[in-house]
């Protein structure tokens, strides 16, 4: 039996035996491309090819790519372990021809590859193509057909429908149809029973889609129209861990050797057996799958967090975790530890993993530790809405949902919970709260693009190391829409503007045309491999030649701040160690902010001594040593430090200063002397084992002593201008101390004065006894007062008090449990009154506050619990 390994190596050793160039896979995180997170397909790293915006290196290319899908045809988050072959995270074999082979080439390398290399038998394999769509005018593709009728029989070639057989990138962009390669895994028997065309693309799991072969021949326009592509390209797409499935003889991808150790290790864990119980084997599958999404997608710098991609690795983390929590009985962390049996299984084709093995286990650790807590309190705070619902049987869609958005508590177990307490979930509601905050998110991010305007051929040279304006003309442009306004994507022939790339932003400036009128180019984005230039306003006639200027104040500021984060990249190096790496950066003109691999906060005299570091490589005036298009073998044998998670080509750029050697694409400053001076700000965690430096340089850095020279002169001044700011600050503290233990007592004393008061009155409310408090009290004193009585007094009571501090009103209910078991809630109380004060609070139904506005309405507001009361009593 092969192994996985001994699939994976197959498929490239193939395909470099056909002349295909093999390339690593990119990083499953996606940068620099604002319409995908993740890589979705193993065409992603190739788009700008497709799209034509660069030429390929080669025409042939072959890769393993890892893949993220959590949307989409089959791959919604949610149902991925319900069934045995869906996973967010794949391994996806490809095989692309870019302008070289078409179709006939396509289907015989991978039919060879099936039958004689991997010796699938034929008789299982069933082909899907186009077979049109008369609606949108597109013909069946019978070239295909009569390719596929050269190796299999025809009652094994299927038509398929557009929404199978038709790919697209997106509402624009190449396009073609596509054959599916379908494998039938049914017994013998089973097969003589049902013919395997009937089952394919019927979501059948022993009946699998295992290779697309893509055949991209269109454009299609903004319009909906299809135009020729003017360079054919073939692109294949083959589920790895569905090839496994099929070459290993198993009716699961979870039960080959991609995933087995995965889920034993977590069997021994839990002390499971997978295979014992459908809802255990869930959730099995469930963390198996996760764990290696989590792990990949750290190594390749995305950590989780709570917005885009980060917000989806969090998703994907917390379901493995409820997962574990609710079937397999793991309180406490437990993901981290599978990370030595992912790398023991994946170790030898991703070597990454095993570099960045300590970052990963302290990340998903410390998610893990803060998830358990979240489940924790979300479990108390829904076990306090239970008990709110009393003899109601319905939990709202609104707690459920603000447990699920603001506490981050799944709904799934918020059903589970309320289940168990013989209550439903309002999922209507949940559902409508839910669809109503992604429109919101949809309509704040769409973006609608127009078709490009073709002004002129060729593409972009970039010459903005070299030059802050150059002359230049337009090559196309488009019109686009985002929140209502409108804008201009413009791309040049020659630009002195910096795309943003690289944590660093893009170059503002101007366009200037013939007569000199100028056009502002607001901010310049890299887009499909596009230098794109952002304009609120077109030029009149885009068919003259222009100059493109750069504002060079802005990015000097900007390029003295990517320097110095070289520079504190070294600092760090010497005097933290070794393991510090670069996670992540970003450099404006303002501010620099440096990520790095760090497992301890700094303390502050590191942050000192990397800062004196800083400033003494800054006045030592290092020039800048700019390499280009060197090897990227020659460029790691230099030392020159790489970014985890960056795709880099064959050849890079290199930069020195003194012994800092960098790869990096960016705007950097002449010498580092030009940097002025250096600051650090702040210094940070934004994940386990990975900390974050903000500084500031130059200007921006003597701006920020000015503001603490000034902040330190005002605090002297309200000091009386001592000199000895910390002795006198101390003085006040202590002062403060005291004063605070004098405002204890004294509240204490009116405390039990008000209480003593309370006891002798003799106020009823139907037949409970009544306690009323008004005027001038703190809210701690009413709190205290409240439960002191209800330690004291006996027989049942209501305490209701209505006081005003001169800032806000407060309205206070306390009632005992014989008012509770009569039917009254202090919550309901005061939630109604509040109204009168212009109002809201709430509560537990033994006591519960509301808070107002003034003092308008308050003795009505008291009246009206008062009045609540008795109805009810």
């Amino acid at each position: 039996m092969m192994t996985s390994q001994d699939i994976r190596k197959a498929f490239l050793d193939f395909f470099a035996s056909k002349e295909h160039h093999i390339v690593p896979s990119a990083p499953m995180v996606i940068k620099g491309d604002p319409t995908l997170m993740f890589t979705n397909a193993g065409m992603n790293q190739f788009k700008d090819i497709i799209l034509g915006n660069v030429a390929p290196t080669y025409k042939r290319v072959s890769d393993a790519q890892k893949c993220l899908r959590v949307s989409g045809k089959h791959n919604d988050l949610e149902e991925v372990g319900h069934d045995t072959y869906h996973h967010t995270m794949f391994e996806m074999l490809g095989n692309w021809s870019f302008g070289d082979y078409f179709k006939k080439e396509a289907i015989a390398y991978a039919w060879e590859f099936l039958t004689k290399v991997v010796n699938i038998p034929e008789d299982r394999l069933y082909i899907t193509v186009f077979e049109g769509d008369e609606a949108h005018g597109l013909e069946r593709d019978q070239e295909a057909a009569d390719y596929w009728a050269e190796w299999v029989s025809a009652d094994r070639i299927i038509g398929g429908n557009a929404h199978d057989n038709f790919w697209e990138m997106g509402d624009q962009g190449p396009c073609g149809p596509c054959s599916e390669i379908h494998v039938d895994l049914r017994s013998d028997e089973e097969r003589k029973a049902k013919p395997g065309y009937t089952l394919v693309n019927k979501d059948d799991p022993r009946v699998v889609e295992i290779w697309n072969l893509v055949f991209m021949q269109y454009n299609r326009h903004a319009s909906g129209e299809l135009s020729p592509l003017p360079h054919k390209v073939i692109d294949t797409g083959m589920g790895f861990e569905r090839l496994c499935m099929v070459l290993q003889g198993k009716q699961s991808t979870y039960d080959t050797d991609v995933f087995q150790p995965l889920i034993k290790a977590v069997g021994t864990a839990s002390g499971k057996q997978y295979g014992d119980n459908a809802a255990t084997d869930i959730a099995m599958r469930v963390v198996a799958d996760h764990v290696r999404t989590i792990a990949f997608a750290i190594t390749d710098g995305q950590l989780p967090g709570n917005a885009k991609a980060g917000y989806v690795i969090r998703r994907i983390l917390r379901r493995a975790v409820r997962y574990g929590y609710t079937f397999l009985g793991f309180k406490s962390p437990f993901l981290y530890s599978l990370i030595p049996t992912l790398i023991e299984v994946m170790g030898d084709a991703y070597p990454e993993l095993i570099g960045q093995r300590e970052l990963i286990e302290k990340v998903i650790l410390q998610e893990e530790e803060s998830f358990l807590r979240t489940l924790e309190a979300g479990i108390k705070l829904l076990s306090k809405k239970i008990e709110e619902l009393g003899s109601d049987t319905q939990l709202s869609g609104d707690d459920a949902f603000t447990l699920y958005d603001t506490f981050g508590f799944p709904l799934d177990l918020t059903e589970l919970i309320a289940h168990e307490n013989n209550k439903t979930v309002d999922l209507d509601r949940f559902n409508e709260l839910l669809m109503a905050q992604k429109e919101r998110a949809r309509t704040a991010a769409s973006v609608q693009t127009e078709d490009w305007i073709n002004v002129n051929e060729g593409t972009t040279l970039f010459v903005g190391y070299d030059q802050t304006e150059c002359t230049t003309d337009i090559l196309r442009f488009r019109k686009i829409k985002q929140k209502n306004k409108s804008f201009y994507q413009v791309v040049l022939s020659h630009s002195p503007f910096y795309a943003e790339m690289g944590g660093q932003v893009g170059d503002s400036g101007t366009l200037i045309d013939e007569s000199g009128e100028a056009y502002p180019i607001i901010d310049t984005k890299r887009e499909d491999n596009l230098a794109v230039h952002l304009m609120p306003q077109l030029p009149k006639d885009v068919s003259q030649t222009f100059t493109a200027r750069i504002n060079c104040s802005l990015r000097t500021l900007t390029e003295a701040n990517h320097t110095a984060t070289h520079l504190l990249h070294q600092a760090l190096r010497e005097k933290l160690g070794k393991n510090v790496e670069q996670r992540g950066s970003f450099v404006s003109p303002e501010v620099l902010r440096f990520d790095f691999s760090h497992f301890a906060k700094m303390t502050e005299e590191e942050i000192r001594s990397v800062e004196e570091r800083v400033n003494e490589l800054i006045r030592q005036d290092i020039k800048r040593d700019e390499m280009r298009n060197v090897p990227i073998e020659e460029a790691k044998q230099m030392g020159a430090m790489a970014l985890f998670g960056e795709k880099y080509g064959e050849v890079v750029r290199v930069l020195r200063y003194g012994d800092s050697i960098e790869l990096c694409g960016g705007t950097h400053i002449a010498s580092t002397g030009k940097i002025g001076m250096f600051r650090i700000t702040s210094e940070s965690s934004i994940a386990a084992g990975v900390r974050r430096i903000e500084a500031v340089t130059g200007v921006n850095a003597e701006r920020w002593m000015y503001d603490q020279e000034d902040l330190l002169r005002s605090v002297r001044e309200q000091l009386n201008g001592t000199p000895d700011v910390n002795k006198a600050i101390q003085r006040l503290i202590e002062e403060n101390k005291n004063y605070q233990a004098e405002l204890k007592a004294l509240y204490t004393e009116k405390t039990q004065t008000l209480k003593k008061q309370l006891l002798q009155g003799k106020q009823t409310v139907a037949s409970y006894r009544l306690f009323t408090l008004e005027g001038d009290v703190k809210p701690d004193v009413v709190k205290d007062l409240a439960f002191q009585l209800k330690g004291e007094v006996k027989e049942p009571f209501a305490f209701v008090a209505a006081t005003y501090t001169g800032i806000r009103s407060l309205l206070t209910v306390l009632l005992t449990e014989e008012l509770i078991q009569a039917g009254l809630n202090a919550s309901d109380l005061v939630r109604n009154a509040a109204k009168l004060i212009r109002g809201g609070g709430g509560g537990q139904p033994h006591f519960a506050t509301a808070g107002g506005k003034g003092d308008e309405g308050l003795k009505e507001a008291m009246q009206q619990i008062i009045h609540n009361i008795e109805a009810k009593g």
